[in-house]
């Protein structure tokens, strides 16, 4: 491109769109940018997406995935937690860098993989959007086929599943079916402002050791 993205100053909260992005520009900018950035990416068909997230939006993506990351390891089950990996098709010229995400049952089809192509590789089971700055973008996650989006806004965990291509909001987790998500993640994260990460992530174990004696 003419203009260097590297000059774009995007103050945290803020969001620049780009149009007419062919594929081989938005391959440009992801390695111009690097890996080692705060700004998020969103390609749907032509039009870049480039926004900077909010304190507020990265204390609540840690919080989650952690929450997240200790319920699996008290069920025991293996997962792979990709963080903000940018996952992409370009058949479909879509590309997303969720909050966070995980494989969960397609853990093992990506173990030890180095780079994801969604052309080859499965998506992962669970996507996590803090939908602070409205930066969500459901259809392009929908596109790439991704299972499960968690979204948080405004305090509140809308699970939506993926059914027949399009998604659906649900009570339950399909990735977790016996635990009420929906209503105790977000009370934690908002403990965690008081309490401490370390207080809360402990309190949220012992919950889940109490949902699987009962």
């Amino acid at each position: 491109m003419l203009l260097s993205i590297r000059r774009i100053n995007l103050p945290p909260g803020q969001r620049v769109l780009l149009n007419d992005v062919t594929w081989q520009e938005f391959e440009t900018i992801l390695d111009e940018l690097g890996e080692h950035r705060a700004a998020r990416i969103a390609y749907d068909r032509g039009v870049l997406e480039i926004m900077a997230p909010l304190p507020e939006h990265e204390f609540g993506k840690e919080i989650i995935g952690d929450l997240i990351k200790a319920l699996l390891e008290e069920l025991d089950i293996e997962f792979l937690s990709l963080g903000s990996t940018t996952f992409k098709n370009q058949i479909m010229l879509q590309g997303i860098e969720p909050d966070q995400c995980f494989y969960i049952e397609n853990e093992s089809k990506v173990r030890g993989k180095n780079r994801l192509d969604l052309t080859q590789d499965p998506p992962p089971d669970l996507a996590l959007e803090i939908d602070v700055t409205s930066r969500t973008h459901p259809s392009i996650y929908e596109a790439l086929k991704v299972p499960e989006l968690w979204r948080f806004e405004k305090g509140k965990l809308q699970i939506n599943l993926l059914q027949n291509g399009s998604y659906v909001v649900s009570e339950q987790s399909k990735s977790f079916p016996n635990f009420d998500l929906a209503e105790v993640l977000p009370k934690y994260l908002e403990q965690s402002k008081t309490a401490g990460r370390n207080s809360v992530i402990r309190a949220f174990r012992n919950w889940v050791r109490e949902q699987m004696e009962s």
